[in-house]
């Protein structure tokens, strides 16, 4: 009976083992295993035609969406939002929603996504009164409000936000996110001076909504990842001169799509990236006075784009494997860029959705 005993036990070992490893092949790609588990930090750059989504998922498993598309167009971009962070990121929900600014590219589907995924915190740069330059904008606050509660927290310069960390007993750096600019106010200009802010050449006042656009400064042990919406020239010269109140990042969001009333040399230059993402759509942004700033900086490896710019010419644009989506809005695939970060914050690879990953060291802080 005893050697029965033990043979049945193998047995349902055996079988217990196969039923586990059937079940890991069901799991989707990028799971949630996969991601709480390896310690690094994702950034997914969401293809949404010319608006902005990026999700961030922690080394701690915690999810960030920082805007969300346009709505409408049959829930496109709704869509795509969802699947990555279902399908690609294994995620369940999502746990900080971020409104960069009040223009729909950014916003459109955060009163949406609750009725997709479930949101457990919204931030905003705060709410106002009215918006010049959308009519529209009584009705699509009241849906944002709606889905918040009217519960969203508004965001200040020198804010942090409150995230979770893994435990670690190695010492393993801690996930940090600070408010750099809010409602058109930024951080205190204090730092090394910026000897490039003689570059600046000032632009008529933007009095839209994008000049007041919501910036955020990630940070894990020596990489740092810069996203500043759509904010826009002149903003972006009182917030880095005299001095540069950010140092370095590794990783920037080519800020306002890549559009020359944004990106004033006096920022782009400063933080001396090592890589950028242009979340640009076929005929919005990735603009030529853009590409040639980017291409100045000495510290740069490698852009990358969401989309082909099809009105310039391919030899002005990054190479073919660093642009996501090549043809125009009707037969775009919307594939994604993912940006994976160590978790000691030495290393980040980037990698265009089903294409190779490149490789990338962090920079050596002065």
């Amino acid at each position: 009976m005893n050697g029965l005993r033990m043979v049945e036990q193998r047995i349902f070992r055996v079988l217990a083992t196969v039923l586990a490893m059937a079940a890991l092949l069901w799991l989707p790609r990028n799971s949630v295993l996969a991601d709480e588990k390896n310690g690094e930090l994702d950034i997914y750059f969401i293809d949404v035609e010319g608006g902005a989504a990026t999700l961030l998922v922690t080394p701690a498993g915690e999810s960030i969406l920082i805007d969300s598309g346009y709505p409408d167009y049959g829930g496109r971009d709704l869509n795509r939002i969802v699947r990555v962070v279902k399908e690609v990121a294994g995620r369940s929900r999502i746990d900080k929603a971020i409104v960069s600014h009040w223009h729909l590219d950014h916003y459109g589907n955060h009163a949406a996504l609750v009725s997709k995924v479930p949101v457990t915190a919204f931030y905003d740069r705060g709410i106002p009164e009215d918006l010049a330059e959308d009519k529209g904008f009584p009705e699509r606050i009241a849906l944002y409000r709606a889905a918040t509660q009217n519960k969203s927290t508004a965001l200040s310069p020198g804010d942090k936000l409150l995230l979770k960390n893994a435990e670690s007993g190695q010492g393993a750096p801690q996930l940090t996110a600070e408010v750099i600019t809010s409602s058109g106010k930024t951080i205190p200009n204090v730092g090394p001076a910026n000897p490039f802010a003689r570059e600046h050449v000032a632009k008529p006042e933007d009095t839209s909504d994008n000049a007041r656009s919501l910036s955020l400064l990630f940070k894990l042990g020596d990489f740092a990842f810069l996203t500043c919406g759509d904010l826009t020239w002149n903003t972006e010269h009182r917030l880095m001169s005299p001095h540069n109140p950010i140092g370095q990042v590794d990783l920037f969001m080519v800020t306002h799509h890549g559009l020359d009333v944004s990106n004033n040399p006096v920022l782009v230059k400063a933080i001396e990236p090592v890589a950028t993402v242009t979340c640009n759509g076929p005929t919005k942004g990735g603009m030529l006075p853009v590409l040639k700033t980017l291409e100045t900086i000495p510290t740069l490896k490698a852009q990358f784009q969401l989309h082909r710019n099809i009105k310039l010419g391919d030899e002005v644009q990054p190479p073919p494997h660093r642009i996501a989506n090549s043809s125009d809005t009707a037969e775009c695939k919307g594939h994604y860029i993912k940006a994976s970060v160590s978790p000691d914050g030495k290393q980040f690879r980037i990698q265009v959705e089903g294409k190779q990953p490149e490789m990338f060291e962090t920079l050596l802080r002065r």
